[in-house]
Protein backbone atom coordinates (compact mmCIF):
# COMPACT_ATOMS: atom_id res chain seq x y z
CA UNK A 1 0.00 0.00 0.00
CA UNK A 2 1.52 3.20 -0.82
CA UNK A 3 1.71 6.28 1.06
CA UNK A 4 -0.98 7.76 -0.42
CA UNK A 5 -3.49 5.26 -0.16
CA UNK A 6 -2.73 4.88 3.85
CA UNK A 7 -3.11 8.50 3.69
CA UNK A 8 -6.59 8.00 2.50
CA UNK A 9 -7.36 5.44 4.91
CA UNK A 10 -6.50 7.15 8.38
CA UNK A 11 -8.20 10.22 6.95
CA UNK A 12 -11.47 7.32 6.71
CA UNK A 13 -11.09 6.04 9.85
CA UNK A 14 -10.26 9.74 11.57
CA UNK A 15 -13.53 10.84 10.07
CA UNK A 16 -15.64 7.67 11.28
CA UNK A 17 -14.08 7.97 15.08
CA UNK A 18 -15.35 11.40 14.88
CA UNK A 19 -18.43 11.04 13.80
CA UNK A 20 -18.84 8.51 16.72
CA UNK A 21 -17.23 10.41 19.48
CA UNK A 22 -19.82 13.04 18.36
CA UNK A 23 -22.84 10.98 18.97
CA UNK A 24 -21.27 9.95 22.36
CA UNK A 25 -21.24 13.55 22.82
CA UNK A 26 -24.83 14.63 22.61
CA UNK A 27 -25.84 11.40 24.07
CA UNK A 28 -23.43 12.67 27.12
CA UNK A 29 -24.94 15.67 27.38
CA UNK A 30 -28.72 14.77 27.03
CA UNK A 31 -28.01 12.19 29.78
CA UNK A 32 -26.65 14.66 32.27
CA UNK A 33 -29.24 17.21 31.50
CA UNK A 34 -31.98 15.25 31.33
CA UNK A 35 -30.99 11.36 32.41
CA UNK A 36 -33.04 11.83 35.57
CA UNK A 37 -36.12 13.14 33.32
CA UNK A 38 -36.27 10.16 30.86
CA UNK A 39 -36.17 7.55 33.50
CA UNK A 40 -39.57 8.99 34.55
CA UNK A 41 -40.56 9.55 31.54
CA UNK A 42 -40.14 5.76 30.64
CA UNK A 43 -40.90 4.26 34.22
CA UNK A 44 -44.36 6.03 33.51
CA UNK A 45 -44.87 4.96 29.85
CA UNK A 46 -46.28 1.28 30.72
CA UNK A 47 -50.50 1.54 30.64
CA UNK A 48 -50.38 1.78 26.74
CA UNK A 49 -47.77 -0.58 24.33
CA UNK A 50 -48.26 2.78 21.83
CA UNK A 51 -47.47 4.96 23.95
CA UNK A 52 -44.50 2.96 25.46
CA UNK A 53 -43.67 2.64 21.87
CA UNK A 54 -43.57 6.70 21.36
CA UNK A 55 -42.16 7.51 24.48
CA UNK A 56 -38.99 4.88 23.39
CA UNK A 57 -38.52 6.81 20.34
CA UNK A 58 -38.73 9.95 21.82
CA UNK A 59 -36.11 9.20 24.37
CA UNK A 60 -33.53 7.71 21.52
CA UNK A 61 -34.05 10.91 19.29
CA UNK A 62 -33.16 13.25 22.47
CA UNK A 63 -30.29 10.62 23.38
CA UNK A 64 -28.78 9.66 19.76
CA UNK A 65 -28.66 5.81 21.03
CA UNK A 66 -31.16 3.25 20.97
CA UNK A 67 -28.21 1.00 22.85
CA UNK A 68 -28.62 3.92 25.65
CA UNK A 69 -32.36 3.87 26.03
CA UNK A 70 -32.63 0.16 25.85
CA UNK A 71 -29.80 0.24 28.73
CA UNK A 72 -31.74 2.94 30.81
CA UNK A 73 -35.19 0.06 30.07
CA UNK A 74 -33.19 -2.82 31.14
CA UNK A 75 -32.74 -1.13 34.76
CA UNK A 76 -35.92 -0.18 35.12
CA UNK A 77 -37.06 -3.71 34.23
CA UNK A 78 -34.75 -5.34 36.48
CA UNK A 79 -36.19 -3.23 39.35
CA UNK A 80 -39.42 -4.36 38.86
CA UNK A 81 -40.61 -0.72 37.84
CA UNK A 82 -41.39 -1.87 33.92
CA UNK A 83 -43.49 -4.81 33.21
CA UNK A 84 -41.75 -7.27 30.44
CA UNK A 85 -44.69 -6.12 27.51
CA UNK A 86 -44.08 -2.39 28.30
CA UNK A 87 -40.20 -2.38 28.12
CA UNK A 88 -40.54 -4.57 25.09
CA UNK A 89 -42.35 -1.67 23.44
CA UNK A 90 -40.22 1.02 24.44
CA UNK A 91 -37.50 -0.57 23.26
CA UNK A 92 -38.89 -1.17 19.66
CA UNK A 93 -39.86 2.08 19.81
CA UNK A 94 -36.17 3.25 20.55
CA UNK A 95 -34.94 1.23 17.22
CA UNK A 96 -37.54 3.63 15.65
CA UNK A 97 -36.08 6.98 17.19
CA UNK A 98 -32.79 6.03 16.18
CA UNK A 99 -33.72 5.89 12.11
CA UNK A 100 -35.25 9.25 12.74
CA UNK A 101 -32.41 11.11 14.24
CA UNK A 102 -30.52 9.38 11.33
CA UNK A 103 -32.81 11.03 9.08
CA UNK A 104 -32.38 14.12 10.42
CA UNK A 105 -29.03 14.39 10.68
CA UNK A 106 -28.27 13.05 7.05
CA UNK A 107 -30.53 15.79 6.02
CA UNK A 108 -29.95 18.72 4.57
CA UNK A 109 -28.39 20.72 7.78
CA UNK A 110 -24.61 21.43 6.77
CA UNK A 111 -25.42 25.04 6.16
CA UNK A 112 -26.12 25.10 9.97
CA UNK A 113 -22.58 23.74 10.58
CA UNK A 114 -21.24 26.79 12.14
CA UNK A 115 -24.18 28.16 14.34
CA UNK A 116 -24.10 24.53 16.77
CA UNK A 117 -20.20 24.75 16.89
CA UNK A 118 -19.92 28.47 17.67
CA UNK A 119 -22.74 28.31 20.02
CA UNK A 120 -22.03 25.50 21.95
CA UNK A 121 -18.58 25.78 22.71
CA UNK A 122 -19.58 29.64 23.94
CA UNK A 123 -22.05 27.37 26.55
CA UNK A 124 -19.82 25.02 27.22
CA UNK A 125 -17.16 27.58 28.17
CA UNK A 126 -18.81 30.23 30.05
CA UNK A 127 -20.45 27.97 32.58
CA UNK A 128 -18.78 25.58 35.25
CA UNK A 129 -21.81 22.99 35.23
CA UNK A 130 -25.76 23.30 35.06
CA UNK A 131 -27.80 22.70 31.83
CA UNK A 132 -26.24 25.73 30.35
CA UNK A 133 -22.73 23.49 29.66
CA UNK A 134 -24.45 20.33 28.97
CA UNK A 135 -26.92 22.19 26.25
CA UNK A 136 -23.49 22.82 25.12
CA UNK A 137 -21.82 19.96 24.90
CA UNK A 138 -24.89 18.65 22.75
CA UNK A 139 -24.90 21.57 20.24
CA UNK A 140 -20.86 20.70 20.20
CA UNK A 141 -22.09 17.33 19.32
CA UNK A 142 -24.11 17.76 16.91
CA UNK A 143 -21.78 20.27 15.01
CA UNK A 144 -19.17 17.43 14.74
CA UNK A 145 -21.48 15.26 13.65
CA UNK A 146 -21.92 17.32 10.57
CA UNK A 147 -18.78 18.19 10.24
CA UNK A 148 -17.62 14.29 10.56
CA UNK A 149 -20.08 13.83 7.80
CA UNK A 150 -18.81 16.35 5.34
CA UNK A 151 -15.51 14.75 6.30
CA UNK A 152 -16.41 11.14 5.01
CA UNK A 153 -17.99 12.48 1.82
CA UNK A 154 -14.64 13.81 0.89
CA UNK A 155 -12.35 11.48 2.39
CA UNK A 156 -14.30 9.01 0.05
CA UNK A 157 -13.69 10.78 -2.76
CA UNK A 158 -10.27 9.21 -4.07
CA UNK A 159 -11.70 5.75 -3.09
CA UNK A 160 -14.49 6.23 -5.38
CA UNK A 161 -12.23 5.89 -7.90
CA UNK A 162 -9.98 2.57 -6.91
CA UNK A 163 -10.25 0.51 -9.46
CA UNK A 164 -8.82 -1.78 -6.85
CA UNK A 165 -11.21 -0.87 -4.31
CA UNK A 166 -13.76 -1.47 -6.66
CA UNK A 167 -12.85 -4.91 -7.06
CA UNK A 168 -12.55 -5.31 -2.95
CA UNK A 169 -15.88 -4.26 -2.95
CA UNK A 170 -17.84 -6.65 -5.55
CA UNK A 171 -15.91 -9.44 -3.76
CA UNK A 172 -17.91 -8.74 -0.86
CA UNK A 173 -21.39 -7.98 -2.47
CA UNK A 174 -21.42 -11.30 -4.27
CA UNK A 175 -22.65 -12.42 -0.80
CA UNK A 176 -25.35 -10.69 0.86
CA UNK A 177 -24.38 -12.72 4.22
CA UNK A 178 -20.83 -11.93 4.61
CA UNK A 179 -21.79 -8.09 3.67
CA UNK A 180 -24.98 -8.71 6.94
CA UNK A 181 -21.75 -10.28 9.38
CA UNK A 182 -19.64 -7.55 8.20
CA UNK A 183 -22.08 -4.89 8.88
CA UNK A 184 -23.03 -6.46 12.04
CA UNK A 185 -18.91 -6.70 13.36
CA UNK A 186 -18.93 -2.87 12.23
CA UNK A 187 -22.19 -1.93 14.06
CA UNK A 188 -20.59 -3.86 16.98
CA UNK A 189 -17.11 -2.61 17.32
CA UNK A 190 -18.79 1.60 16.95
CA UNK A 191 -21.27 0.23 19.38
CA UNK A 192 -23.44 2.55 17.76
CA UNK A 193 -26.22 1.68 15.17
CA UNK A 194 -26.42 5.59 14.23
CA UNK A 195 -23.34 6.16 14.18
CA UNK A 196 -22.65 3.06 11.43
CA UNK A 197 -25.88 3.31 9.08
CA UNK A 198 -24.60 7.47 9.07
CA UNK A 199 -21.22 5.90 7.91
CA UNK A 200 -22.73 3.46 5.06
CA UNK A 201 -25.46 5.82 3.86
CA UNK A 202 -22.14 8.28 3.32
CA UNK A 203 -20.43 5.37 1.36
CA UNK A 204 -23.34 4.44 -0.53
CA UNK A 205 -24.42 8.41 -1.34
CA UNK A 206 -21.22 8.40 -2.97
CA UNK A 207 -21.12 5.27 -4.85
CA UNK A 208 -18.88 3.02 -2.56
CA UNK A 209 -21.65 0.36 -3.38
CA UNK A 210 -25.02 -0.80 -5.33
CA UNK A 211 -28.07 -0.76 -4.12
CA UNK A 212 -28.47 -4.39 -2.81
CA UNK A 213 -25.10 -4.19 -1.01
CA UNK A 214 -26.01 -1.42 0.75
CA UNK A 215 -29.50 -2.45 1.92
CA UNK A 216 -27.69 -5.65 3.30
CA UNK A 217 -25.62 -3.32 5.18
CA UNK A 218 -28.22 -2.14 6.65
CA UNK A 219 -29.59 -5.06 7.57
CA UNK A 220 -26.10 -6.14 9.48
CA UNK A 221 -26.49 -2.45 11.19
CA UNK A 222 -30.05 -3.34 12.15
CA UNK A 223 -28.33 -7.04 13.53
CA UNK A 224 -25.14 -5.68 15.28
CA UNK A 225 -27.38 -3.19 17.12
CA UNK A 226 -28.68 -5.54 19.25
CA UNK A 227 -25.40 -7.33 20.37
CA UNK A 228 -23.88 -4.38 22.93
CA UNK A 229 -26.68 -4.06 24.47
CA UNK A 230 -26.92 -8.26 25.18
CA UNK A 231 -23.56 -8.56 26.27
CA UNK A 232 -23.74 -5.47 28.66
CA UNK A 233 -27.01 -7.44 30.67
CA UNK A 234 -25.76 -10.48 30.47
CA UNK A 235 -24.97 -10.77 34.15
CA UNK A 236 -28.01 -8.76 34.87
CA UNK A 237 -31.19 -9.44 36.34
CA UNK A 238 -33.76 -11.86 33.87
CA UNK A 239 -36.21 -9.45 33.94
CA UNK A 240 -33.60 -6.71 32.74
CA UNK A 241 -32.60 -8.75 30.13
CA UNK A 242 -36.17 -9.95 28.18
CA UNK A 243 -36.25 -6.90 26.37
CA UNK A 244 -32.48 -6.77 25.48
CA UNK A 245 -33.29 -10.57 23.66
CA UNK A 246 -36.72 -9.23 22.24
CA UNK A 247 -35.22 -6.94 20.54
CA UNK A 248 -32.36 -9.16 19.02
CA UNK A 249 -34.58 -11.46 18.47
CA UNK A 250 -37.01 -9.72 15.97
CA UNK A 251 -34.32 -7.63 14.51
CA UNK A 252 -32.06 -11.05 13.22
CA UNK A 253 -35.64 -12.56 12.39
CA UNK A 254 -36.57 -9.91 9.76
CA UNK A 255 -32.97 -9.39 8.61
CA UNK A 256 -32.25 -12.58 7.73
CA UNK A 257 -36.06 -12.89 5.94
CA UNK A 258 -35.15 -9.90 3.98
CA UNK A 259 -31.91 -10.53 2.87
CA UNK A 260 -32.69 -13.21 -0.19
CA UNK A 261 -35.36 -10.05 -0.98
CA UNK A 262 -32.57 -7.04 -1.70
CA UNK A 263 -32.71 -7.37 -5.23
CA UNK A 264 -36.05 -7.30 -5.31
CA UNK A 265 -36.62 -4.84 -3.23
CA UNK A 266 -34.10 -2.30 -4.65
CA UNK A 267 -35.43 -1.25 -7.68
CA UNK A 268 -38.57 -0.12 -5.74
CA UNK A 269 -36.93 1.95 -3.76
CA UNK A 270 -34.52 3.57 -6.60
CA UNK A 271 -37.69 4.62 -8.14
CA UNK A 272 -39.10 6.33 -4.76
CA UNK A 273 -35.91 8.14 -3.98
CA UNK A 274 -32.56 9.01 -6.50
CA UNK A 275 -30.43 10.02 -3.56
CA UNK A 276 -28.68 6.39 -3.14
CA UNK A 277 -27.85 7.35 0.64
CA UNK A 278 -31.43 8.78 1.18
CA UNK A 279 -32.69 5.15 -0.18
CA UNK A 280 -30.26 3.20 2.08
CA UNK A 281 -31.68 5.50 5.42
CA UNK A 282 -35.59 5.21 3.96
CA UNK A 283 -35.04 1.19 4.33
CA UNK A 284 -33.07 1.31 7.93
CA UNK A 285 -36.42 3.47 8.44
CA UNK A 286 -39.00 1.18 7.36
CA UNK A 287 -37.31 -1.87 8.19
CA UNK A 288 -37.81 -0.25 11.79
CA UNK A 289 -41.28 0.59 11.63
CA UNK A 290 -42.16 -3.09 10.30
CA UNK A 291 -39.99 -4.83 12.95
CA UNK A 292 -41.89 -2.50 15.73
CA UNK A 293 -45.30 -2.84 14.63
CA UNK A 294 -44.83 -6.56 14.14
CA UNK A 295 -43.62 -6.65 17.70
CA UNK A 296 -46.24 -4.56 19.22
CA UNK A 297 -48.77 -6.74 17.57
CA UNK A 298 -46.98 -10.07 19.30
CA UNK A 299 -46.43 -8.07 22.18
CA UNK A 300 -48.37 -9.76 24.76
CA UNK A 301 -47.55 -13.86 23.50
CA UNK A 302 -44.02 -12.48 22.87
CA UNK A 303 -43.61 -11.63 26.83
CA UNK A 304 -45.04 -13.96 28.15
CA UNK A 305 -42.58 -16.61 26.13
CA UNK A 306 -39.67 -14.44 27.34
CA UNK A 307 -41.11 -14.61 31.30
CA UNK A 308 -41.03 -18.25 30.46
CA UNK A 309 -37.41 -18.36 28.62
CA UNK A 310 -35.94 -16.04 31.52
CA UNK A 311 -37.76 -16.56 34.63
CA UNK A 312 -37.24 -14.47 37.55
CA UNK A 313 -34.78 -16.19 40.38
CA UNK A 314 -35.53 -16.57 43.92
CA UNK A 315 -34.65 -13.75 45.62
CA UNK A 316 -31.39 -13.39 46.86
CA UNK A 317 -30.58 -14.46 50.75
CA UNK A 318 -27.29 -12.77 50.99
CA UNK A 319 -28.07 -9.44 53.41
CA UNK A 320 -24.53 -7.96 52.58
CA UNK A 321 -25.78 -7.80 48.74
CA UNK A 322 -26.60 -4.42 47.80
CA UNK A 323 -30.34 -3.89 46.61
CA UNK A 324 -30.18 -0.54 44.68
CA UNK A 325 -26.61 -0.10 43.54
CA UNK A 326 -27.84 0.36 39.89
CA UNK A 327 -24.80 0.22 36.95
CA UNK A 328 -27.32 1.46 34.06
CA UNK A 329 -27.73 4.81 36.08
CA UNK A 330 -23.82 5.43 36.14
CA UNK A 331 -24.38 8.00 32.99
CA UNK A 332 -26.55 10.47 35.05
CA UNK A 333 -24.63 11.05 38.31
CA UNK A 334 -27.81 12.76 39.82
CA UNK A 335 -29.84 9.50 39.85
CA UNK A 336 -26.56 7.02 40.56
CA UNK A 337 -26.15 9.12 43.92
CA UNK A 338 -29.68 8.63 44.94
CA UNK A 339 -29.24 5.28 44.62
CA UNK A 340 -25.88 5.17 46.44
CA UNK A 341 -27.73 7.23 49.08
CA UNK A 342 -30.37 4.66 49.46
CA UNK A 343 -27.87 1.67 49.69
CA UNK A 344 -26.04 3.87 52.50
CA UNK A 345 -29.44 4.74 54.36
CA UNK A 346 -29.80 0.58 54.59
CA UNK A 347 -26.16 0.48 55.91
CA UNK A 348 -27.22 2.95 58.32
CA UNK A 349 -30.49 1.07 59.66
CA UNK A 350 -27.56 -2.25 59.91
CA UNK A 351 -25.21 -0.05 61.65
CA UNK A 352 -28.10 1.47 64.37
CA UNK A 353 -29.54 -2.31 64.91
CA UNK A 354 -26.11 -3.25 66.12
CA UNK A 355 -25.94 -0.73 68.40
CA UNK A 356 -29.86 -0.50 69.93
CA UNK A 357 -29.19 -4.35 70.68
CA UNK A 358 -25.71 -3.91 72.01
CA UNK A 359 -27.34 -2.88 75.34
CA UNK A 360 -28.79 -5.95 75.75
CA UNK A 361 -25.66 -8.28 74.66
CA UNK A 362 -24.31 -5.88 77.81
CA UNK A 363 -26.80 -6.63 80.16
CA UNK A 364 -27.87 -10.55 79.16
CA UNK A 365 -24.81 -12.68 79.17
CA UNK A 366 -25.70 -14.34 76.14
CA UNK A 367 -22.97 -15.70 73.76
CA UNK A 368 -25.20 -16.11 71.31
CA UNK A 369 -26.38 -12.54 71.04
CA UNK A 370 -23.37 -11.55 70.75
CA UNK A 371 -22.15 -13.11 67.47
CA UNK A 372 -25.59 -12.35 65.73
CA UNK A 373 -24.40 -8.70 66.49
CA UNK A 374 -21.16 -9.31 65.65
CA UNK A 375 -22.39 -10.64 62.03
CA UNK A 376 -24.08 -7.83 61.16
CA UNK A 377 -20.64 -6.27 60.74
CA UNK A 378 -19.85 -8.46 58.36
CA UNK A 379 -22.60 -7.23 56.49
CA UNK A 380 -21.98 -3.38 57.04
CA UNK A 381 -17.92 -4.43 55.88
CA UNK A 382 -19.50 -6.14 52.22
CA UNK A 383 -22.51 -3.17 52.02
CA UNK A 384 -19.58 -0.49 52.13
CA UNK A 385 -16.85 -1.80 50.21
CA UNK A 386 -19.81 -2.30 46.99
CA UNK A 387 -21.04 1.99 48.32
CA UNK A 388 -17.29 2.97 47.75
CA UNK A 389 -16.94 1.27 45.17
CA UNK A 390 -19.98 2.62 43.21
CA UNK A 391 -19.01 6.21 44.22
CA UNK A 392 -15.36 5.68 42.64
CA UNK A 393 -17.57 4.48 39.54
CA UNK A 394 -19.60 7.97 39.83
CA UNK A 395 -16.77 10.09 40.63
CA UNK A 396 -15.61 9.57 36.88
CA UNK A 397 -18.39 11.18 35.31
CA UNK A 398 -18.45 15.25 35.08
CA UNK A 399 -20.06 16.34 38.53
CA UNK A 400 -21.59 19.55 39.12
CA UNK A 401 -21.28 21.38 41.92
CA UNK A 402 -24.66 20.21 43.61
CA UNK A 403 -23.53 16.63 43.10
CA UNK A 404 -19.83 16.92 44.62
CA UNK A 405 -21.34 17.90 47.75
CA UNK A 406 -23.84 15.26 47.97
CA UNK A 407 -21.29 12.74 46.13
CA UNK A 408 -18.97 13.97 49.68
CA UNK A 409 -22.22 13.50 52.14
CA UNK A 410 -22.37 10.19 50.84
CA UNK A 411 -18.79 8.93 51.12
CA UNK A 412 -18.70 10.65 54.83
CA UNK A 413 -21.94 8.70 55.62
CA UNK A 414 -20.89 5.22 55.08
CA UNK A 415 -17.48 6.00 56.50
CA UNK A 416 -18.61 6.97 59.89
CA UNK A 417 -20.99 3.75 59.41
CA UNK A 418 -18.52 1.35 59.36
CA UNK A 419 -16.50 3.21 61.96
CA UNK A 420 -19.52 2.58 63.82
CA UNK A 421 -19.63 -1.17 62.97
CA UNK A 422 -16.04 -1.59 64.23
CA UNK A 423 -16.50 -0.60 67.64
CA UNK A 424 -20.01 -2.59 68.11
CA UNK A 425 -18.15 -5.42 66.94
CA UNK A 426 -15.05 -4.77 68.63
CA UNK A 427 -14.80 -3.17 71.09
CA UNK A 428 -18.63 -3.30 72.77
CA UNK A 429 -18.94 -7.09 71.71
CA UNK A 430 -15.72 -7.49 73.34
CA UNK A 431 -16.46 -6.04 76.52
CA UNK A 432 -20.07 -7.79 76.85
CA UNK A 433 -18.12 -11.17 75.93
CA UNK A 434 -15.64 -10.40 78.69
CA UNK A 435 -18.38 -9.71 81.08
CA UNK A 436 -20.46 -13.31 80.16
CA UNK A 437 -16.90 -15.32 80.41
CA UNK A 438 -16.15 -13.87 83.58
CA UNK A 439 -19.92 -13.96 84.62
CA UNK A 440 -20.00 -10.37 85.74
CA UNK A 441 -22.88 -7.87 86.37
CA UNK A 442 -23.02 -3.98 86.44
CA UNK A 443 -24.17 -2.46 89.61
CA UNK A 444 -28.05 -1.24 89.07
CA UNK A 445 -26.96 2.47 89.22
CA UNK A 446 -23.92 2.08 87.21
CA UNK A 447 -25.85 0.14 84.03
CA UNK A 448 -28.47 2.77 84.47
CA UNK A 449 -26.27 5.25 83.32
CA UNK A 450 -24.78 3.23 80.49
CA UNK A 451 -28.78 2.93 79.29
CA UNK A 452 -29.32 6.57 79.85
CA UNK A 453 -26.11 6.96 77.48
CA UNK A 454 -26.92 4.63 75.72
CA UNK A 455 -30.29 5.95 74.80
CA UNK A 456 -28.84 9.56 74.42
CA UNK A 457 -26.78 8.13 71.32
CA UNK A 458 -29.36 6.07 69.79
CA UNK A 459 -31.58 9.21 69.45
CA UNK A 460 -28.74 11.48 68.01
CA UNK A 461 -28.37 8.27 65.49
CA UNK A 462 -31.72 8.83 64.53
CA UNK A 463 -31.30 12.75 64.19
CA UNK A 464 -28.42 11.93 62.02
CA UNK A 465 -30.44 9.46 59.87
CA UNK A 466 -32.98 12.09 59.54
CA UNK A 467 -30.50 14.37 58.48
CA UNK A 468 -28.51 12.50 55.51
CA UNK A 469 -32.31 12.10 54.27
CA UNK A 470 -33.44 16.25 54.24
CA UNK A 471 -29.95 17.60 54.37
CA UNK A 472 -31.42 20.08 56.89
CA UNK A 473 -28.78 22.95 58.32
CA UNK A 474 -30.82 23.42 61.36
CA UNK A 475 -30.73 19.77 62.42
CA UNK A 476 -27.37 19.59 61.48
CA UNK A 477 -26.76 22.49 64.38
CA UNK A 478 -28.69 20.29 66.74
CA UNK A 479 -26.67 17.28 65.74
CA UNK A 480 -23.13 18.82 66.12
CA UNK A 481 -24.31 20.31 70.02
CA UNK A 482 -25.23 16.68 71.22
CA UNK A 483 -21.39 16.63 71.53
CA UNK A 484 -21.59 18.77 74.21
CA UNK A 485 -24.45 16.53 76.58
CA UNK A 486 -22.86 13.33 75.53
CA UNK A 487 -19.83 15.09 77.28
CA UNK A 488 -21.59 16.13 80.14
CA UNK A 489 -23.24 12.47 80.73
CA UNK A 490 -19.75 10.84 80.23
CA UNK A 491 -18.50 12.94 83.45
CA UNK A 492 -21.64 13.02 85.29
CA UNK A 493 -21.13 8.90 85.13
CA UNK A 494 -17.49 8.93 85.80
CA UNK A 495 -18.00 11.38 88.98
CA UNK A 496 -20.57 8.54 89.95
CA UNK A 497 -18.87 5.59 89.35
CA UNK A 498 -16.00 6.68 91.24
CA UNK A 499 -18.12 7.88 94.43
CA UNK A 500 -18.95 3.57 94.11
CA UNK A 501 -15.78 2.81 94.42
CA UNK A 502 -15.05 5.01 97.40
CA UNK A 503 -18.33 3.16 98.67
CA UNK A 504 -16.42 -0.56 98.13
CA UNK A 505 -19.66 -1.64 95.84
CA UNK A 506 -18.73 -5.04 94.62
CA UNK A 507 -20.37 -5.18 91.76
CA UNK A 508 -18.64 -1.74 90.65
CA UNK A 509 -15.28 -2.75 91.85
CA UNK A 510 -15.51 -5.75 89.65
CA UNK A 511 -16.63 -4.31 86.89
CA UNK A 512 -14.61 -0.91 86.66
CA UNK A 513 -12.67 -1.26 83.57
CA UNK A 514 -15.26 -2.92 81.22
CA UNK A 515 -17.60 -0.25 82.39
CA UNK A 516 -15.23 2.79 81.94
CA UNK A 517 -14.72 1.22 78.34
CA UNK A 518 -18.65 0.69 77.67
CA UNK A 519 -18.75 4.86 78.16
CA UNK A 520 -15.37 5.67 75.91
CA UNK A 521 -17.57 3.65 72.94
CA UNK A 522 -20.31 4.96 73.43
CA UNK A 523 -18.81 8.28 73.14
CA UNK A 524 -16.85 7.59 70.19
CA UNK A 525 -20.30 6.52 68.84
CA UNK A 526 -21.46 9.99 68.96
CA UNK A 527 -18.86 11.52 67.36
CA UNK A 528 -19.35 9.22 64.37
CA UNK A 529 -22.62 10.18 64.21
CA UNK A 530 -22.04 13.75 64.61
CA UNK A 531 -19.59 13.62 61.93
CA UNK A 532 -22.42 13.45 59.80
CA UNK A 533 -23.54 17.09 59.86
CA UNK A 534 -20.30 18.41 59.09
CA UNK A 535 -20.60 18.67 55.18
CA UNK A 536 -24.73 19.95 55.69
CA UNK A 537 -22.84 22.65 57.77
CA UNK A 538 -20.59 23.24 55.59
CA UNK A 539 -22.65 23.90 52.51
CA UNK A 540 -25.18 26.20 54.93
CA UNK A 541 -21.69 28.00 56.31
CA UNK A 542 -20.90 28.63 52.36
CA UNK A 543 -24.42 30.28 51.47
CA UNK A 544 -23.63 31.93 54.79
CA UNK A 545 -26.73 30.00 57.08
CA UNK A 546 -24.37 28.92 59.70
CA UNK A 547 -21.33 29.76 62.13
CA UNK A 548 -17.96 28.50 60.46
CA UNK A 549 -16.45 25.84 62.24
CA UNK A 550 -12.99 24.09 62.75
CA UNK A 551 -11.67 21.70 60.22
CA UNK A 552 -12.25 17.89 61.04
CA UNK A 553 -11.77 14.77 59.42
CA UNK A 554 -13.58 12.40 57.14
CA UNK A 555 -14.79 10.56 59.88
CA UNK A 556 -14.94 11.86 63.78
CA UNK A 557 -12.09 12.72 66.09
CA UNK A 558 -10.55 9.26 66.77
CA UNK A 559 -12.20 7.28 64.13
CA UNK A 560 -9.00 6.07 63.03
CA UNK A 561 -8.96 4.08 66.46
CA UNK A 562 -12.24 2.37 65.77
CA UNK A 563 -10.80 -0.82 65.83
CA UNK A 564 -8.21 -0.49 68.43
CA UNK A 565 -8.91 -0.58 72.65
CA UNK A 566 -7.75 2.54 74.99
Amino acid sequence: MNGSALGILLEIAAAAALLLWAVRLVRTGMTRALGAQFRSLVARAADSRLRAAVTGAFVTLALQSATATTLLVASLAGRGLLATGAAVAVVLGADVGSTLAAQLLSRGLHLLLPLPLLAGVVLYLRHDGGLPRHLGRILVGLGLVLLALRWLGEATAPVRESAGVRVLVEGVARDPAVVLLLAAAVTWLLHSSLAAVLLFATFARHGLFDDPTALAFVLGANLGAGLPALVLTATSHPAARRAVVANLLLRGLAAVALLGLLPRIAPVLAGLEADPGRRLLDFHTAFNLAVAATGLLLLGPLARLLERLLPAPAPRADPAAPRYLDPEALEVPRVALAAAAREALRMGDVAREMLAESLEALARNDLDLIRRIRARDDVLDGLHEAIKFYLMKISRQELDEEESRRYQEILVFVTNMEHIGDIVDLNLMETAEKKTRENLSFSPQGFEELRTMHQRVLEHFDLALALFTNRDAELARRLVESKAEIRELERRAWRHHLRRLELGLPDTVQTTALHLDVIRDLKRINGHVTAIAYPILDEARAHGLARPRPAVPLSAEGGDRGTSRA
